[in-house]
C-alpha cells in the first residue's frame, strides 16, 4: 500500500551539483558534512520557507540528491548519530537514511524526537527508520499526548507509516490507535491536524474491517465542536468512502 503524501509537500528539485567525491576510506562526520556543504544549492535553500521548513541551519539540498548521497555512504549507525548531533538540517535528513533500524533504541528515539523542528525531518525519520524500529508502537502512544507540534506530529506520521509498512501488525493495534486519533482531532495546528488526518486515512485503507472502523471514527470526529476535527473527518471520509478505495479493498479481501 502506497502512502499518499497529502500531508505535506515534498522538496524534489534537483541540485545543480550532483557529482560526489568519496573520501579515502570510511566516511567521517567531517567528510560527510563537507560533502553536504559542497552540494548546497542556494535556490533550494531559498525555497525552504515556501515549503513550510523554517530551520536555523540549512544548506539547501533537494531530497533526491540527499537520498543519492545516503546510498553512497551506506548503512552506518554511528555516523548517523554524529550527523544528527550536528544540528544541520540536511545532515538530519541523511541520518535516518543511513542508520540501522535494528540498532534503534527507545532512548535514541526519544533523543531525536526532541530535536524535531520541521515536518520533513519528522516524516523522513519516521518513514525510513522508526517504522522499522521495535519501540515504534509504544512511541506512537507516548508521543500522541505531547505538546510540542513536531513531537506530536511524529506520533501520527509514524502511525501512518506503520499502517502499510508493518505487514504483521494485528488489526487490534490500529483499532486501539483510532481512539487516540479521535482524542487528538481537536488540535488545529497545521502539521498536527494533517498528520492526524493522514493516520486516519492510512489506517482506513489497510483492509475492509479497519476501513469500516475508520469511517465510524471519522463520523464521531465530525461531531466534535472543532474546526480542525470537522476538516480531518470530512477529508478522510471523502477518501475512505470513495469508490476507488472501496473497490481496491474488496478486491484485496477477495
Amino acid at each position: 500500500m502506497k502512502v499518499r503524501l497529502r500531508s505535506s509537500s515534498t522538496l524534489t528539485k534537483r541540485s545543480n551539483s550532483t557529482r560526489r567525491t568519496k573520501p579515502t576510506g570510511k566516511w567521517t562526520k567531517e567528510s560527510a558534512l563537507g560533502e553536504l556543504k559542497r552540494l548546497a544549492d542556494p535556490k533550494v535553500r531559498a525555497k525552504l520557507a515556501y515549503f513550510g521548513v523554517n530551520v536555523p541551519e540549512a544548506y539547501g539540498i533537494s531530497a533526491p540528491v540527499l537520498h543519492a548521497f545516503a546510498r553512497h555512504i551506506g548503512r552506518d549507525h554511528e555516523l548517523a548519530e554524529q550527523l544528527w548531533d550536528s544540528g544541520i538540517h540536511e545532515a538530519r535528513l541523511v541520518a535516518p537514511l543511513i542508520a540501522e533500524p535494528e540498532k534503534v533504541t527507545s532512548a535514541q528515539m526519544e533523543r531525536w524526537v526532541r530535536g524535531f523542528d520541521s515536518w520533513d525531518v519528522v516524516d523522513t525519520v519516521c518513514c525510513y527508520l522508526y517504522a522499522q524500529a521495535k519501540p515504534a508502537w509504544n512511541k506512537i502512544h507516548e508521543w500522541s499526548a505531547r505538546k510540542r507540534e513536531f513531537e506530536k506530529r511524529a506520533a501520527f506520521a509514524l502511525a501512518a507509516y506503520l499502517s502499510y509498512k508493518d505487514k504483521e501488525a494485528a488489526d487490534a493495534r490500529f483499532e486501539q490507535f483510532l481512539s487516540v486519533i479521535e482524542r487528538e482531532a481537536y488540535d488545529d495546528r497545521n502539521f498536527v491536524k494533517k498528520a492526524v488526518n493522514w493516520a486516519l486515512r492510512n489506517i482506513g485503507k489497510r483492509n475492509l474491517r479497519l476501513n469500516k472502523l475508520a469511517i465510524l471514527c471519522a463520523g464521531r470526529i465530525h461531531q466534535q465542536d472543532s474546526r480542525a476535527a470537522r476538516w480531518i473527518a470530512a477529508d478522510a471520509l471523502r477518501e475512505l468512502e470513495s469508490a476507488a478505495v472501496q473497490t481496491r479493498l474488496r478486491r484485496k479481501a477477495g
